[in-house]
């Protein structure tokens, strides 16, 4: 749309400024985005004007003006709750001796977000950014669980419930059955559901209203864990999910 290129060509002025590290005029901004000067100059006023832009004391251009300012502040104090957020996922992967990992819900999709690998040579590799379905993941399954019945079902019932491993519940009626006992017990499963060989559970993270929010899950291969194995180890991941809820309660 008209509006999201324009959002797009004004954050591109911005990255302009950033990246000369020191204030621009139209005409260097004009050279440095290669946006028509007419758009450089109308962009310019609507961010000058929203706060997003400042004219420098020198008199010889923009810069970053005060909302920009306070949200790289603001960028700066979540990389110390990344932080905080990476050692909880540290201690709990080195007590239960797997990876451990911190997901939230996109869309028909679950994001890792952040995770710390165990030092086993074998493992999953599941880098942080990967994207993984809601069927048949301990993370998904768990967010499902936590909408409403209804809106539960007929999300479900738009799948298409492809089996990525011989373990894969794929009938829509077995789906709902399942994820309303995770629902119940507020722990998700996957039991060589999305990896043939591999076994995980999650416990959401809940935010200041108690919703889930995010997810703590934890996987290994079946041959250092069985499903019952790991499903001892709920109450670590629910300790380390209570130290996050916590943290995103504050």
């Amino acid at each position: 749309t008209k509006k999201g290129l324009r959002s797009i060509r004004a954050l591109e002025i911005l990255e302009g400024v950033i990246a000369a590290h020191r204030p621009l005029g139209v005409a260097d901004l004009t050279a440095a985005t290669g946006l028509p000067k007419a758009t450089v100059h109308r962009l310019c006023a609507l961010l000058e004007k929203e706060g997003f832009l400042a004219p420098d004391v020198s008199g010889k251009g923009l810069t970053l003006g005060h909302r920009v300012r306070a949200l790289g502040l603001g960028i700066m104090s979540m990389e110390g709750a990344d932080a905080y957020r990476h050692q909880v996922l540290n201690q709990l992967s080195q007590e239960i001796g797997e990876t451990c990992n911190f997901t939230v819900p996109v869309g028909s999709q679950i994001l890792y977000v952040d995770r710390v690998e165990t030092h086993w040579p074998l493992r999953t590799q599941l880098p942080v950014g990967s994207r993984v379905p809601l069927h048949c993941t301990a993370s998904g399954k768990l967010y499902l669980s936590a909408m409403p019945a209804a809106k539960r079902r007929k999300l479900i019932e738009t799948f298409p419930l492809d089996a990525i491993t011989p373990r894969t519940i794929t009938d829509t009626a077995r789906l709902v059955a399942e994820v309303e006992t995770i629902r119940r017990n507020k722990v998700g499963t996957d039991n060589e559901e999305f990896v043939t060989g591999m076994v995980g559970c999650a416990v959401p993270v809940n935010d200041s209203r108690g919703r889930m929010a995010a997810a703590v899950a934890f996987h290994a291969p079946v041959i250092r864990m069985s499903m019952e194995e790991a499903l001892s180890y709920v109450p670590a991941l629910c300790r380390a999910a209570e130290k996050l809820s916590a943290d995103m309660r504050a």
